[in-house]
């Protein structure tokens, strides 16, 4: 691929489909009765987890299936991956060998060893016996191997690695920092394989839980057409703009990636019609394509699918899905405006001209934009009144009542699309380019909104579990699928209804086949991810982590958060996201908070977890592995390091975001009203903009470096408020820990008191630290607030000393790394209270003044020389 893309040749659409199997769902087509037979295992996959998802899954699958379901994920997982991924290049394509089948039937039976001597495995309390430890080695191994075929060959050396360090952990070789006393074969593969600690762990069981159903569902609407239907609206708003096929990408790819959890099939499926219509206005071929591959790696960061880690965040983190999708919002909302504005500077800094004839003005285009989302997620959350009424007034019968409606509404949506013509494919291409007009084809694919309002209703209205959400949105697309071809055919006068039925029914199939291929990578991913998770919980190697950073970072929390996003880029270069996040995240998001709150800097574990996907999805990206921007460089003909390079610079505000929602939890919309939240993203979104410019080097005209510089420091004061408030008014004062109880009792109730406790580890009896924050209850007096927060202080010779909290008290867990025990007694070394602070947002006056001091400027200097803005 990289030759290809580097030779200057643009991939055509059967080099660039093979591409994405390769990727995606293996590159191995063979036909006749194998490749029925294996469309049948996938299709066989899909159907499993449906009914697994489905509210009868505990009626119609006996309770052992249920118990064992993430054994048997992985078996299909790990039979398809043998039979549709070559061991080699020379490997041949059209037939599946005889040792690839050897290997997938044997994969699939150990793989399945768990439910078919679950009692023996139970009764043993889950420690292997000799046959358990040979059989669990060896499905390792063809783990391994499935998974070197089907992500590349470093996630199987990472997790060789980790394997090898739980065997030889006390050899001499290994380095004494992270030397432990190494596991007998016996107990590792107890504790890879019989056990939910390693394999079969949160991660593989999010992967068959969760993750299948919605991979599934945005196969099916990509199946139904909803992918075309999304592109061609964005052009049709946007294509008119100047740079618009490059805006329409943007918002397309955000489209899609709202369904997609795949950055190579993003940018392939968006790409292959917005790349060439983006030179055709005058961005080179690296340019086009890194605007493709910015636009579609940033699909995995906006709700709701984000390539899965959403789902991984909801176990990792303890919150629920809702609060995971609301914090991961805003920072990609505003990280997609971003980029639609990185684009138009590009476009305005080359005069580009514009395609078509309409004449469309940019507010009129972003007020129909807003209209447009503004008007869903109002349809959204409005629903909930009318079926609340019907739930009401039908407590029996309302479901089928429900169904009845929708299914009612899609007949009139359906209905209305019959009267226009069906979309299809545009070749950009072509001598001349007619950009769609969005009144003559909305109609066409409204009724595609259906499955997602059904999901996002289920999802943040009724508050039900992601995989029974998305089960209902799957289930009206199996309808959609089947219907809508013989229903257009009938509302348009009735002929052809039986062929259309068969195409209908031959989409659903071919759409569960695909979601079924596709999720091949991720169970394996999650599955062989959780070697690497069981060797943190069985050697205690976070904590060593912990201290490794600690050292290298000098318990800097700046330096150990630039160490932790280079760790995430390095291990991204050859995992996919998903395993990137569960490896790094398993590793460095407890060291981050632990290590944070040493420095007296309380960081939610949200958004370290954040942090890391973020950097984890910039590996797409970055040269010289970023598979996105190889795939963008097969689709352009370009140079793909090039393009890495400009898809980076153009990611920059994904770099930066991270950093800026560590220490203004504000931006995830932690414990912010709906007032405080409107006002957050009104700043932010100006910031980010402010930003984009400052690194772009145009604003109304192009900038001076001292006008950048201002730029950029304009958009760190609207990030960061706090910086600057905290250093002319500090939010907490000081006070002598003896007068904790008396604090309390002064303090009203929701105030956040700082503790700062100090004493030897449990472990190793070093001296360590850590911050408390205590929220102050209801509870009337000082006595009963201290009771409340299960703290036992005393003052012993002018210390206030800490006695062990009781077990269950708010604090036992988190004071449970410390000795209170020893000679060096555990103490309260620091009090800090809240004290009147002005408001922060005082801090945007004079950086909104020197905004327009830099407006003034340019606007003078661009009526000057006479430059466009």
């Amino acid at each position: 691929m990289a030759d290809k893309a580097a030779g200057g040749r643009a991939l055509s659409e059967d080099e660039l489909q093979d591409l994405v199997a390769a990727s995606d769902a293996g590159a191995r087509s063979p036909a006749g009765a194998v490749g029925l037979f294996l469309a049948g295992v996938a299709l066989s996959w899909s159907l499993f987890q449906v009914v697994l998802a489905s509210p009868l899954a505990n009626v119609i699958l006996p309770g052992d299936i249920i118990n064992n379901s993430r054994q048997i994920h992985l078996a299909f997982a790990i039979f398809l991956a043998f039979c549709a991924y070559p061991a080699f290049r020379s490997s041949p394509r059209r037939r599946v060998p005889l040792q690839d089948w050897a290997f997938a039937v044997a994969g699939a039976l150990i793989a399945l060893y768990g439910y078919f001597f679950y009692d023996k495995i139970v009764q043993s309390g889950g420690l292997a016996d000799d046959t358990d430890k040979w059989v669990a080695l060896v499905g390792l191994l063809l783990l391994f191997e499935a998974a070197r075929r089907a992500l590349g060959p470093a996630m199987a050396i990472i997790a060789t690695i980790f394997l090898v360090y739980v065997f030889f952990g006390a050899a001499p070789w290994v380095p004494e920092v992270i030397r432990w006393k190494g596991a007998s074969l016996q107990k590792a593969m107890s504790h890879m394989w019989t056990t939910s600690e390693g394999v079969f762990g949160i991660a593989l069981g999010v992967s068959a839980k969760f993750v299948f159903l919605f991979v599934l569902f945005g196969a099916l609407l990509e199946k139904a057409g909803a992918g075309n239907y999304f592109i061609k609206m964005a052009f049709g708003a946007l294509g008119h703009l100047r740079g618009g096929p490059a805006k329409a990408a943007v918002v397309g790819s955000a489209a899609t990636g709202l369904i997609s959890g795949s950055s190579i099939a993003n940018v392939v499926t968006t790409g292959t019609f917005t790349i060439p219509l983006m030179k055709r206005v005058g961005f080179t071929s690296e340019q086009a394509g890194s605007v493709e591959v910015a636009s579609s790696v940033n699909g995995q960061i906006m709700p709701p699918v984000m390539g899965a880690a959403a789902f991984l965040m909801v176990e990792y983190v303890g919150i629920s899905y809702l609060e995971v999708i609301t914090h991961a919002f805003l920072p990609a909302v505003i990280s997609y405006i971003a980029l639609v504005y990185i684009v138009h500077l590009e476009a305005v800094k080359r005069n580009m001209p514009t395609l078509g004839h309409g004449v469309t003005s940019l507010g009129r285009t972003i007020g129909g934009m807003f209209a447009f989302f503004a008007g869903f997620a109002l349809l959204c959350y409005t629903v909930q009144y009318p079926v609340g009424w019907i739930v009401a007034a039908l407590p029996e019968g309302a479901g089928w009542v429900l169904a009845a409606l929708v299914f009612v509404a899609y007949l009139a949506l359906l209905a209305l699309a019959a009267t226009v013509p069906d979309l299809e494919p545009d070749d950009p291409n072509a001598a001349q380019v007619k950009l769609p007009v969005i009144s003559e084809i909305y109609k066409s694919g409204l009724y595609f909104l259906l499955p997602i309002v059904v999901l996002v209703y289920f999802l943040m209205i009724e508050q039900k579990s992601p995989g029974l959400s998305a089960f209902w949105a799957t289930a009206l697309l199996f309808v959609i699928l089947i219907t809508q071809r013989p229903l257009k055919a009938l509302f348009r006068g009735g002929s052809g209804l039986v062929a259309s039925a068969r195409e209908g029914g031959l989409d659903l199939v071919s759409g569960l086949i695909a979601g079924a291929r596709n999720m091949i990578g991720i169970g394996l991913a999650t599955a062989t991810a959780g070697v690497i998770v069981g060797t943190v919980t069985l050697t205690g190697i976070g904590q060593v982590m912990a201290d490794l950073v600690e050292f290298v970072s000098g318990g800097n929390l700046i330096v150990m958060l630039i160490f932790v996003g280079i760790l995430s880029l390095i291990l991204g270069m050859g995992l996919p996201t998903t395993a990137n996040y569960i490896v790094v995240s398993s590793l460095m998001a407890g060291v981050v908070v632990q290590l944070g709150a040493q420095s007296g800097l309380i960081v939610p574990l949200i958004a370290v977890h954040l942090f890391v996907f973020y950097f984890g999805i910039m590996a797409d990206v970055t040269p010289p592995v970023g598979l996105a921007s190889f795939a963008a460089a097969a689709v352009s003909g370009g140079d793909a390091i090039r393009t890495g390079f400009i898809a980076f610079f153009y990611s920059l505000r994904t770099v930066v975001l991270p950093f800026i929602f560590i220490f203004n939890t504000d931006l995830l919309l932690i414990d912010v009203t709906w007032l405080q939240g409107i006002l957050v993203f009104i700043v932010s979104t100006v910031a980010i903009l402010v930003f984009t410019a400052g690194t772009m080097g145009w604003f109304v005209t192009r900038s001076r470096i001292y006008e950048s510089i201002a730029l950029i420091g304009i958009a760190f004061l609207l990030f960061r408020p706090d910086f600057v408030m905290d250093r002319l008014q500090p939010p907490f004062a000081d006070l002598p820990p003896a007068q904790l109880e008396q604090a309390l009792a002064g303090a009203e109730p929701g105030d956040t008191l700082r503790l700062r406790v100090a004493g030897p580890d449990f472990l190793t009896l070093e001296p360590k630290e850590t911050t408390l924050v205590v929220t102050v209850g209801t509870e009337q007096g000082g006595p009963a607030r201290l009771a409340a927060t299960g703290l036992l202080p005393d003052e012993v010779d002018g210390r206030v000393v800490l006695e062990e909290p009781m077990f269950g008290t708010p604090f036992s867990e988190t004071l449970q790394g410390f000795d209170f025990y020893g000679d060096d007694p555990v103490t309260l070394t620091a009090l800090r209270v809240p004290q009147h602070q002005w408001p922060q947002e005082l801090v945007f006056l004079p950086a909104l003044a020197l905004l327009a001091g830099v407006v003034w400027l340019q606007r003078s200097r661009a009526r000057r020389e006479g430059v466009p803005a």
